[in-house]
């Protein structure tokens, strides 16, 4: 299997094409604010064609080049329903004053074709599957991507902003919750074998394994203590 993948942008949103190998077909995940330049190097490096892009949430770093990529490739991009609308109204999605600072002249909008993402579906694409897990917390159409674990290579889950090394994403936006944070962290990612590859993970990946035993939310929803897991903000 291949990933590449590179920071995006002010944010440095982290953005991954994935596929088979190079050569072949492949998707993008979160093209983000200033992701676009960065995908065509990848696409040119590795000799690959884009045939879909999917999202794990609609907050602007992680969809601001979704338009100019879909459109020049002609592909699809994917995305929960309830974060839907922040493609078209990212201001709404991130706050009115937060937004004004951070959007400036981006433009932005929905791509020609969008499909819509549902907890638990299936997506083959690129001679991949994609297991989808819909993981409220950070936004409430936040969703996790898995690929199964092969003979190659161990199973690979791109956690968006739900679980960094060491951290989960914040719930201090609009749409954000801590329980549902920790609800999702349980229900998503401690059933996960812990050779699992944790992507992004803070400038490295990590694994499932590594997370049970020094992450400190993970530990404590692991523990039962959901409510006392420590509160991530700012």
């Amino acid at each position: 299997m291949l990933i590449a993948g590179f920071p995006a942008g002010a944010w440095g949103t982290n953005c991954y094409l994935v596929a088979p190998a190079a050569g072949e077909e492949c998707v993008i995940i979160d093209p983000g604010h200033q992701a676009a330049e960065g995908v065509e190097e990848a696409l040119e490096k590795h000799r690959l064609k884009p045939v879909a892009v999917i999202l794990t949430h609609g907050h602007i770093d992680h969809v601001a080049s979704v338009v100019p990529v879909c459109g020049a490739h002609d592909v699809p991009a994917w995305i929960h329903p309830e974060d839907r609308y922040m493609m078209s109204d990212p201001e709404k999605a991130i706050g009115r004053s937060f937004g004004a600072q951070l959007l400036g002249e981006l433009t932005v909008g929905e791509p020609s074709d969008v499909k819509e993402l549902a907890d638990g579906a299936r997506l083959k694409l690129a001679g991949l599957d994609f297991s989808v897990a819909h993981a409220p917390g950070h936004t409430k159409g936040s969703v996790t991507f898995r690929l199964p674990e092969s003979a190659e290579v161990p199973s690979v889950f791109f956690s968006g902003d739900l679980l960094f090394a060491g951290s989960i994403g914040r719930t201090d936006l609009p749409g954000g919750s801590q329980d549902e944070m920790l609800e999702s962290l349980a229900r998503v990612c401690l059933p996960l074998d812990d050779s699992t590859v944790v992507l992004p993970g803070h400038n490295e990946h990590t694994t499932i394994g590594r997370e049970r035993a020094t992450n400190p939310y993970l530990r404590q929803v692991a523990a039962g203590q959901g409510a006392d897991a420590p509160r991530r903000g700012m």
